[in-house]
């Protein structure tokens, strides 16, 4: 599903116009976006849990060449299903 479709499906499901659902949707992103900034975690109870977690310094392998590389540190976003959602997926 495309960004377009998800706003479509809100506007259907909201029962409002496709423009308020798109400001809804980019303003529930920024939203999300902030507090893993500012806090690292963000629990919505039923759906999941989007957290910040710190990837280690690994050793990988080009695939062309065969040869070794660095991949350095970094953060990454992880999702944990909630109940609700594992249930509704099965």
């Amino acid at each position: 599903m495309t960004k377009a479709e998800l706003v479509s499906k809100i506007a259907e499901k909201a029962g409002l116009t496709k423009a308020d659902s798109e400001k809804a949707l980019n303003a529930f992103l920024s939203a999300v976006e902030e507090t893993l900034v500012s806090e690292g975690k963000l629990t919505l109870t039923g759906f999941g849990t989007f957290a910040v977690e710190e990837r280690k310094e690994r050793t990988g392998r080009n695939p062309r060449t065969g040869e070794e590389i660095k991949i350095p540190a970094c953060k990454v976003v992880k999702f944990r299903p909630g109940k609700l959602l594992k249930e509704a997926v099965k």
